[in-house]
This record gives C-alpha cells, sequence and structure tokens, in this order.
C-alpha cells in the first residue's frame, strides 16, 4: 500500500539538498528556492510539473514502476533511497546488479560535468543510459533503441548502418570483441539471463555471429584508442577511458582527443555541429 505521506515527505527532502550544479543546471541569480524547484526536479525525471506536484502534496494517482524508476534517477538517488522511495510508494524494488539500469549518483555527477566531451554510461551489454551533449554529436543518440537493439554488440551483427561509424580496419576486431564480450557475460549471469537470451537471438539472426561464436574467444579487451569515421568530420582517433561501476555493472566512456592533433581541432568543429543540432 502506498504510504502517500512518507512519500510526499521523501520526495520533498531529496528535491531540497539538490543543488543545481549537483545536477548541471545553471543556479542563475534570483534563486530562492532551497534545492531544486519542483519543475526542474520534473523536468529531470521526464514528466510533467503537474504530476510530480501531485505526489509531494500526497495526490495523485499510485505512480507506476517506470515512473519511481525515472524519478529515482531524476533525484540521483543512491540504491538505498531507490528502493526506499519504491516501498514508500507500495511497490516491489527492482532487481541490482547486472540487470539493474538505475545509475549511481556518482556516476550521474561526472556524466553532468561533462558536457563538452563526447561521454555515456553503458550496461554490461552496451546499452546506452544516459549520453552527453557531445556524445549525442559523436554516435548519434544510442538511447532511443528498444529492445535487443538497445545492444550495441546486437546492432553490430545486425544493423549494417551501425559499421559506417568505424574504421573499417577495425571491424573484424570489434566483430570477434562483441562475440567474445557477450560470451563472458552469458557465462557469468547464467543461461537465464539477458546476455543468454541475446546470444540465442543474435545465433539465429546471424551468420557471422554464429561463425565468431563457434571460436570460443574469450577476453578479447577494447582498444584504448578508438578510430570512428563521423559523416561530417570524418575520421577521428580518440582514446576511451572506462570508469566501472562494477556494483552495477555500468561503466561511464569518456572519449578525448589528444591536444593538437587533427581529431582535437576536428573535435571542436563537432561540437559546434553538436550546438547547432540541439539548438
Amino acid at each position: 500500500m502506498i504510504d502517500r505521506a512518507g512519500l510526499a515527505e521523501f520526495l520533498r527532502s531529496r528535491r531540497e539538498v539538490l543543488q543545481p550544479e549537483d545536477v548541471g543546471l545553471p543556479r542563475g541569480l534570483r534563486r530562492r528556492t532551497n534545492g531544486l524547484r519542483r519543475e526542474e526536479v520534473a523536468s529531470l525525471c521526464h514528466m510533467s510539473t503537474d504530476y510530480y506536484s501531485r505526489l509531494e502534496r500526497e495526490r495523485g494517482p499510485q505512480p507506476s514502476s517506470q515512473m519511481l524508476a525515472s524519478i529515482a534517477q531524476g533525484l540521483h538517488l543512491s540504491l538505498d533511497e531507490r528502493d526506499h522511495l519504491f516501498r514508500l510508494a507500495g511497490q516491489n524494488p527492482p532487481a541490482r546488479g547486472g540487470v539493474s539500469e538505475h545509475i549511481s549518483p556518482g556516476l550521474l555527477r561526472i556524466l553532468d560535468r561533462l558536457n563538452d566531451t563526447p561521454a555515456e554510461i553503458v550496461t554490461e551489454l552496451g546499452e546506452t543510459l544516459r549520453q552527453t551533449p557531445m556524445g549525442v554529436a559523436l554516435t548519434g543518440d544510442t538511447t532511443r533503441y528498444t529492445g535487443p537493439a538497445r545492444s550495441v554488440g546486437d546492432r553490430w551483427f545486425t544493423d549494417p548502418a551501425v559499421r559506417k561509424l568505424y574504421a573499417p580496419e577495425e571491424h573484424s576486431f570489434l566483430t570477434r570483441m562483441y562475440a567474445s564480450g557477450l560470451r563472458e557475460i552469458a557465462t557469468l549471469r547464467g543461461p537465464g539471463s539477458r546476455a543468454a537470451h541475446l546470444a540465442d537471438l543474435l545465433l539465429a539472426r546471424s551468420e557471422e555471429f554464429r561463425r565468431v561464436w563457434d571460436e570460443h574467444e574469450i577476453g578479447i579487451r577494447p582498444h584504448e584508442v578508438k578510430h570512428f569515421i563521423h559523416p561530417e568530420v570524418g575520421a577521428l582517433e580518440l582514446t576511451c577511458q572506462r570508469l566501472v561501476d562494477p556494483g552495477q555493472a555500468h561503466s561511464l566512456l569518456v572519449y578525448t582527443a589528444i591536444p593538437g592533433s587533427e581529431s582535437h581541432d576536428k573535435m571542436h568543429l563537432l561540437s559546434v555541429i553538436g550546438m547547432q543540432a540541439l539548438g
């Protein structure tokens, strides 16, 4: 059963301790509210201000699991706080670990400070959960996919357009890497896991995947230097740094170019293109 008073009080307390800079928002000169405004939280949670405000006023319908997940992420809740939110709303908390899509507040705080850098947060299956504006400018909006296509490994074997973003000399290695990585995760998570299901789907749909899967390769790790072929700025040589949250099996990927290099100059152009797209 929903605890409306407890839910409202908890939401208000979490909103009031968050500062605009904590979530990548400008503070402004006329801010008088303690913490964030309701409309700011509603925007972060991808819901209407009216819907969120009613929750803080002990009104409105019982939130769905999807709504609660959005609120937990928008308010940058920890896993314990997220679980508490679900229980206050009369719902069972989602699972933790490899199947969880709740991004830790620490990773979100870092991502929010990388607006001028291509970066993304991905699951162990290569599903993009969040991107910076420059990340979208580099690879396109990879959060838009649904179903198995959310995984970049699935798209690699089923969507030929994906390969156009990567230098041809990288294709053979990436094919082996995605198959090796999926085999490792499927073994780790077990026969009934999402990874195992994704492997079964690819075995049914892709002859190329079946061929590399039969090689039983394990331990092929991503190269630190990535070679992209961007449709607007051309060839890019970028270094990828990975920050791992082992508790959630999520990774923050940050792409940078060596200062003074041709790719560094192209990144400035990519930034302009990204801003125009947002505008």
